[in-house]
This record gives C-alpha cells, structure tokens and sequence, in this order.
C-alpha cells in the first residue's frame, strides 16, 4: 500500500482544522476510557478526595441526563467547533421556519460511523443553529450508557445531549413553555453497521416509536437528512450473514453499542488512519409534519404518520439530491 504524507507545509489554519477533528474522534473513541480509568486511579492517590466527591456529585446529580441536561454556552460557542466546521466543511440548511411557542421532534438520517453532522449541528453553534431557528434549543439524544461515565458525562451534557430513553424525551417535549427540539438519530447504533459511502439505506421501515411519542406529545416531526454523512469513513466488508456482521450484533446486544469496523486517513499521512477524510456534509432541515396530540394513539394512527414521515423524507432527499452530486437514479432506501 502505498502511503501518501500530508505536506509539512500546511497553513496553520488547517492543522487546526485537523487537530480539532482529532480531538473529536479521540474524544469518542477513547475519551470514555481515559475518563474512567482517571477516576479509578486518582482513588489510590493523594488527591483520592477529588474523586470522592465527584462520586457524591455524581449520585445528587444521577438524573441531569434525564431532566434536559446541562449546557454550557461557553463549550458550544467554543472556536475549536468552527474549526472543525471548516475542516469537511459542515453547513446546516433550514428549508421552514419553526414556530418557537412548539417543541419539536427531529429524525435524524442517517447516523453516519461517528455522527458529525448530528453533533456539530445541534451539539455546537459553529453551523450557527440558534442563528436560523432563534428561539428554539436543541437536545441531541444519546445512548444512556456513556452518561455513566464520569467526568465525561459532564462533558456530554454541556453541549445538549441528553440520555436516549423515554423519561428524558418527555421531559424535553412536555415543558409547556415550548421552543425545544429533541433530535432523534432514528437508525441508532445498528444503521452505522451499513454506513459507507454512496449508502442511502436507512433502517426506519419498522422504527416507529419516534412517531408514536410524537403523538402523545402533540410535537410536530421535522425530517433531517445530512448528505455526506455516510462519506467520511470506509468501512470494513460486513455483508449480513457474515461472521463479522454476527460479531457486531452479538456486541450490540450485550454492550448496546455497535462497533463498526472503519478507517479513513490519518493526521500526518492521507492513505489509512481514522481520521474522517474531508469531504463536505449539508444537513438539511426539513417542513415541520403536524401532529395531533393523542395520549393513547392507535397502531393505524402511528402507521399513517409514519408513512407520511418516509414520504416527507424522500421528498427532502430528492429535492436537494442533486446539489450534493447524487445520481439521478439512487433513492433512499428504507429497511
């Protein structure tokens, strides 16, 4: 294989680019760890009292995640974001207005290897979301198992995320006031299984509990698709029959996350790393869908709004497809 070097050379502006991405990926890859074994290891040392009392912080506070979070603007308004805007580069598209006197429910799509669009556009301000839905503040739901780790459970809650259950989308789309949107990456874990580029498989056809909450709470549904999303990574060959794709989901059933197996380029060299090449995503934000409230809705009444859902999806895909160079011929894909 022949490795090709980045030149020495670059602007300064782009080894920041790059170093912020870096410090993203680290973040999710190996943050989590660094986090816990900290915590452990600070126990067995003269500063064993830092961690104690995080640990009594950490029970008094055991339920943020559920109860909307805890942002912290400085984070989210913090440069290293624009930077790592600029480095694919990352825009976010609004095509309607949001009523900010509502709250919201945003499908995500689709989840990508690592999500960038999802946190850059609703984690951060450096796509300028509060700029283009004033108003409004977004949460970005996340799997309940990385808000127990410590410290980077803080670090989670500062930018908008909040814990993937039940009881912490309730808490966001009930709050009678209005102007919050919960966004939902609908695929979840096992939709990045299948993210690689030129993908438009999306695993909603029977993933319908999005919808059904959005009827008990009365919140319209907003599709989002982020083009480019599946293209930052390359993924390992993992047809389903396959012994790595078996592995995957026996992984995912035990951990509740999936591991895909992916690589794209590296810091100092372009032709293998887990860097995510840069290569651009457009989020686009579709029409909100309205939504009659019923507490208790019927399975023919949530088959009918999702069906209207995949149509509106389909809809925002098509009508934007070829602005972001996809053949005329490829549609999205629902599984």
């Amino acid at each position: 294989m022949k490795v090709e070097f980045a030149p020495f050379s670059l602007p300064l502006q782009r080894r920041l680019q790059t170093a912020s991405v870096a410090q993203w990926v680290f973040s999710f890859l190996a943050l989590a760890q660094c986090c816990i074994a900290a915590f452990i290891i600070l126990f067995f040392t003269r500063f064993w009292l830092v961690s104690a009392l995080y640990a009594a912080w950490w029970f008094l506070d055991r339920e943020k995640p559920r109860k909307g979070g805890r942002r912290i603007h400085a984070i989210r308004n913090s440069i290293v974001w624009r930077y790592m805007r600029d480095y694919f580069p990352i825009t976010l598209v609004k095509t309607a207005e949001l009523d900010p006197r509502q709250n919201y429910l945003m499908g995500f799509h689709p989840h990508g290897v690592l999500a960038a669009g999802a946190f850059l556009n609703f984690c951060t301000e450096a796509s300028g979301f509060s700029t283009l839905f004033p108003g409004i503040t977004p949460h970005l739901m996340m799997l309940s198992l990385w808000f127990r780790v410590p410290f980077f459970r803080d670090y989670l809650m500062s930018g908008g995320l909040v814990s993937s259950d039940k009881e912490s989308a309730s808490y966001v789309l009930h709050k009678p006031e209005g102007g919050n949107v919960l966004a939902i990456i609908v695929g979840g874990a096992q939709e990045a299984l299948d993210a690689r580029p030129g993908s438009y498989t999306l695993l909603l056809k029977n993933r319908k509990g999005f919808v059904r909450l959005a009827i008990q709470h009365g919140s319209p549904l907003v599709p989002v698709f982020s083009f480019g999303e599946n293209d930052l990574f390359e993924q390992v060959r993992n047809p389903k029959g396959s012994w790595l794709r078996q592995l995957q989901h026996k992984l995912q059933q035990i951990m509740g996350i999936s591991l895909p197996v992916f690589h794209a380029r590296g810091i100092f060299q372009y032709s293998f790393g887990l860097m995510p090449y840069r290569r651009p995503i457009c989020t686009v934000v579709g029409k909100p869908i309205p939504v009659q409230r019923k507490p208790r809705p019927s399975e023919e009444e949530v088959d009918q709004v999702h069906q209207k859902y995949l149509t509106e999806l389909s809809k925002l895909f098509e009508e934007h497809k070829a602005k972001h160079n996809i053949p005329e011929d490829s549609h999205l894909e629902f599984i």
